[in-house]
């Protein structure tokens, strides 16, 4: 397990380069340097020369005062989905779902007080926003975070509770912490979550945990459909069961995908192979909860 760097061992610029880079947002996807200061709290001339060597590294391109990401930056987040293969363990069940139900049918990891999707197989267009790899929706107000926070143990949710602010977002958004709090604890029990209209009105959206050899939540497949079209029996009845179901098939892939390799790895290779198995795998060997 590696150690948490020491002060001398941490470097203050690749922490600043990194927070210039997350300042771009979906809402703010051209900035100039006084909105970067402003965002991360640095200096002009400090902006300035991450920019510019961000720029000279293909991450980032100049529109006159403005400045925005490349395509460049999605290698950055592809290095995490290439060690982990989730994607492409869920993508075929993904397809699946769509087509049974005509529904959306998405993948999610948590990151920070977000739900951030790492794959979507689209039916139709069902949100007023367009929704890709790498959308990031806030955590309580979606059937995808609640089932990624129902992962969480008890003393990072109660972090999370404390820290987030609840925007009610439409009429139906909960804003009291311990109705959230409650929310949760039901997905947690039940294996699932719906969440109807909280994040937009018109769209229903509903979601089951992925989780990896060792039992923890690592993602959650979620679907979202109209409101107007899909009323809440339908999903349960339909919808939901098959959602769950997926869900299942692709946590039990990657089981039975880590123990395959494992069992490969103890019939004797050498030093070289553990350790690609072991970066190949990097997000399932972690401490347990």
């Amino acid at each position: 397990m590696v150690k948490p760097p020491e002060r001398r061992d941490y470097l203050q610029s690749l922490e600043r380069g990194l927070s210039v880079i997350l300042a771009f947002s979906h809402n703010s996807p051209r900035l100039s340097l006084a909105d970067l200061s402003a965002a991360t709290g640095l200096s002009r001339p400090t902006v300035r020369r991450i920019v510019l060597t961000l720029e000279e590294l293909g991450y980032v391109r100049s529109e006159g005062r403005l400045f925005s990401l490349t395509p460049h930056v999605l290698a950055l987040g592809n290095a995490y989905l290439s060690s982990l293969n989730l994607t492409e363990v869920a993508q075929p069940f993904m397809e699946e779902v769509t087509r049974e139900t005509g529904q959306t049918c998405s993948l999610a990891a948590l990151d920070g007080e977000d739900a951030v999707y790492l794959a979507r197989v689209p039916a139709r267009k069902v949100m007023s926003i367009t929704l890709t790899t790498g959308t990031r929706l806030p955590a309580y107000a979606t059937s995808m975070g609640r089932v990624l926070l129902s992962g969480l143990p008890e003393s990072e949710l109660e972090a999370f509770l404390n820290a987030v602010e609840l925007h009610p977002l439409t009429a139906h958004t909960i804003t009291d912490r311990e109705r959230l709090r409650e929310a949760v604890e039901r997905a947690r029990e039940r294996g699932w979550a719906v969440v109807d209209q909280e994040f937009e009105v018109g769209v229903r959206s509903f979601s089951a945990p992925v989780k990896d050899a060792t039992g923890h939540v690592i993602a959650s497949l979620s679907m979202s459909c109209s409101a107007r079209d899909v009323d809440l029996d339908t999903i349960h009845a339909e919808h939901l069961p098959v959602l769950v179901r997926a869900a299942a098939r692709i946590s039990e892939q990657l089981g039975a995908q880590i123990a395959a390799d494992e069992e490969q790895r103890r019939r004797g290779r050498g030093r070289a192979e553990d350790d690609r198995f072991l970066q190949a795998h990097a997000g399932f060997f972690h401490a347990p909860r």
